[in-house]
């Protein structure tokens, strides 16, 4: 068994991915501690992938300092200066965990490119999993409750974090359709039923900022594979966008309202619109007094009502059959650009910019459309950036999204001269 994990360390990799499926017990939950399954093992796999580059039987590429290292410094200094250090101290390491430790992980245990499928599947299987409870949920009317139904899809995670399963489904379809796309054909049949499954799941999950970062991510597998093949694709999408709305009656009435809210956001925005603009707008007063070093990581929630126009609500309002009904405060901007500069101010948000810059660099360099791992990394990168914009990291989630930056990473940084993995 040891021998095993020795010679092929990235099943820890997939287990994570997997525990992500096992969010905080309710009773950690309403005791304040937000540590996940996931995060535990996450945990063992940074501690035994740091063993095995101490044994030299994994290798960090030497790269992954240029990429990780200005967010890990950007960090420091933002602690450092925080307004209260103390809650800053707790901050520090959550952020380490997912945009620094975790990613340097994997990137030091995939070593090939049999690791990284491995992981590729994994985090289709993750996606799989939620998207089947999710669709049950939203079927059987025990998912969370929007417009006084309990029909949307929110997997094991609860209303308390309704966008993480459209996370996690919406980069199984990115993955899965690269493979789709550029895989072995005899992977087209089962990639079909499983984009199926997720996609139904993506859509019952009624989140319209998932639904635009996977568009936009899918939109860039296809044009970077075959803009015939994308083009043919979009128009089919639409026309089954239109059947699935409008003649099949699964959870129509709340999708289609969903759907319909996203072109009136700007002349008739619903409560959840309004409080995500005094948000930002409570993140960008708090970084145009604090636009070096912000005001630290976690001192968010301390300053907003100081800044927040009179507009947004006390807390969001969720409930589902099992959480029950909870009033949750509103803890970050809902955008991650603008909590890393209200918290760590133009040094943080410069940390981030060398990290996806780095990575996007690395995947241009290496750019090779017929490679389903190179579509599902460059599919993946451009989610992330468009999801960020109106979302942050939070909850079991991001432990996925800190596995795929290291998968990403394990693909575009060379662990030596002339590396053409």
């Amino acid at each position: 068994m040891i021998e095993t994990f020795i010679r092929r360390p990235s099943w820890m990799v997939c287990a994570a991915a997997l525990c992500v499926c096992f969010p905080a017990s309710p009773r950690a939950e309403d005791a304040g501690v937000a540590v996940t399954p996931a995060d535990v093992f996450s945990a063992v796999l940074v501690a035994a992938a740091a063993i095995l580059v101490v044994a030299r039987r994994a290798e960090v590429p030497p790269r992954a300092l240029l990429a990780f290292g200005p967010v890990l410094a950007a960090l420091g200094l933002a602690t450092l200066c925080s307004q209260d250090i103390g809650t800053s101290l707790a901050g520090y390491v959550r952020v380490a965990q997912v945009f620094v430790l975790v990613p340097v992980a994997v990137a030091a245990v995939v070593r090939d490119r049999a690791d990284a499928l491995l992981v590729a599947g994994a985090v289709v299987v993750a996606g799989l999993l939620e998207a089947v409870y999710g669709i049950w949920q939203s079927l059987s009317g025990n998912g969370a409750s929007i417009g006084g139904e309990n029909v949307r899809a929110v997997g094991t995670f609860g209303a308390g974090d309704v966008m993480a399963l459209s996370v996690v489904t919406g980069f199984g379809i990115v993955i899965t359709l690269a493979f789709l796309l550029a895989g072995p054909r005899r992977w087209r049949p089962a990639a079909v039923a499983v984009m199926a499954v997720l996609g139904v799941a993506l859509a019952l999950a009624l989140s319209r900022g998932s639904w635009i970062a996977i568009a936009a991510a899918a939109g860039l597998v296809l044009l970077a594979y075959d803009r015939r093949v994308a083009v043919r694709t979009a128009v089919a999408g639409a026309a089954l966008a239109v059947v699935a709305v409008g003649g099949l009656g699964v959870g129509s009435e709340a999708l289609s309202a969903r759907a319909q809210s996203m072109t009136r956001i700007a002349e008739s925005p619903d409560q959840s619109v309004i409080d995500r603009y005094s948000l930002w707008t409570a993140a960008a007063g708090i970084w145009s007094d604090h636009p070096i070093t912000g005001v630290g990581v976690k001192n968010f929630p301390a300053y907003r009502d100081s800044y927040a126009p009179i507009e947004l609500s006390s807390a969001g309002e969720t409930e589902d059959p099992i959480h029950g009904y909870k009033r949750q405060p509103l803890l970050s901007p809902h955008s991650q650009y603008l909590l890393v500069l209200s918290e760590q101010g133009v040094v943080g948000l410069a940390g981030l910019a060398a990290l996806f810059g780095t990575l996007l660099y690395g995947l241009w360099v290496r750019r090779d459309p017929r490679d389903p791992l190179w579509l599902a990394s460059a599919g993946f990168m451009a989610g992330l950036l468009i999801n960020f914009v109106y979302a942050d990291m939070s909850g079991p989630s991001s432990v996925l999204v800190a596995i795929l930056l290291g998968l990403v990473a394990a693909r575009v940084l060379p662990r030596a001269p002339g590396d053409a993995r």
